[in-house]
């Protein structure tokens, strides 16, 4: 056994796998505040990939990339609150049967016309802002530089998030709203703001991810797809609207993925993580942290 190579995708597994929760937790606080999937956030992802080329290429320069990844953050949160309140809260205001299957709808019809949108804008090629960090070692291990800083931004990110969410008035209000939201309009919480917040700080996480590994996995119309997949991967293995079963959940996936590549054979790699869910699923159906649905 080679262990510098096996300490090498043990490092890439954890990179990847800390990078994975970031679209995870967005997925999962947009669903435990308005209890809707959002099906279109690797489009989110992908705008975010987009906005921070332009801005690296076009305005800050390679020197600055880092102002980028919050200005594009910001533009795909402020794109989020449009959506939300056009789109998304007559779900919560009109007289919806079904309003699942209108979150669906809308929310893949989102998928469509902004993957369409940047192709006749952008055209189905591949771009690629400067790299972020030149290749560096960490000990003895050779590390990729875009990929540590992808992962040290997650990192502060996600630190970040965690105190918004635990430490401030807007976290309490979001916690409230995800507990109960009959009880928190009660008790004065204006749940529509909340929920248009809520919207955009989930397709703002997406947008951080897609930011950081502009350099890594390039830009173009289709680049949220596979992020798409394997948010939804997470958030089943960790329990649909449990946060830290979505970083439990990216970690595990982006290990079982990295290892058993090593062991097996890298032409499957995406094929591991499915299997590593199934087994997750005949074991305990509603993921590590999920909770049984209570019926009264």
């Amino acid at each position: 056994m080679d262990w510098l190579l096996l300490s090498q995708y043990f490092f890439a597994g954890l990179v990847i796998g800390v990078i994975y929760s970031l679209m995870a937790v967005g997925i999962t606080f947009i669903y435990s505040i308005m209890k809707m999937i959002n099906w279109s956030m690797g489009e989110f992802y992908m705008i975010g990939s987009y906005v921070q080329y332009a801005l690296v290429v076009w305005l800050l320069g390679p020197k600055m990339w880092f102002l980028g990844i919050p200005l594009s953050m910001l533009v795909v949160f402020l794109l989020g609150l449009v959506v939300e309140k056009l789109l998304i809260t007559p779900m919560f205001t009109g007289g919806i049967e079904r309003k699942d299957e209108y979150a669906t709808v809308i929310t893949i019809a989102l998928m469509v016309f902004f993957r369409n949108l940047f192709s006749y804008i952008a055209g189905p090629y591949e771009y690629s802002p400067p790299d972020y960090a030149p290749p560096m070692k960490i000990g003895t291990l050779p590390v990729s530089g875009n990929r540590f800083v992808a992962f040290v931004g997650t990192i502060i990110i996600l630190a970040a998030f965690y105190l918004v969410v635990r430490k401030t008035w807007i976290g309490r209000a979001f916690r409230a709203v995800a507990q109960n939201r009959v009880g928190a309009q009660t008790a004065g919480v204006e749940v529509e703001k909340i929920d248009m917040l809520g919207f955009g700080v989930g397709v703002a996480l997406a947008a951080a991810a897609g930011a950081l590994l502009a350099p890594v996995f390039m830009v173009f119309p289709e680049n949220g797809a596979i992020s798409t997949m394997k948010g939804f991967e997470i958030i089943v293995i960790g329990g649909i609207g449990s946060i830290m079963g979505s970083l439990v959940g990216g970690l595990l996936l982006g290990m079982v993925e990295s290892l058993m590549s090593v062991f097996i054979s890298p032409s499957y790699r995406d094929v591991y993580g499915f299997l590593a869910l199934m087994i997750i699923l005949a074991v305990r159906p509603t993921g590590f942290f999920g909770e049984k649905e209570r019926l009264a």
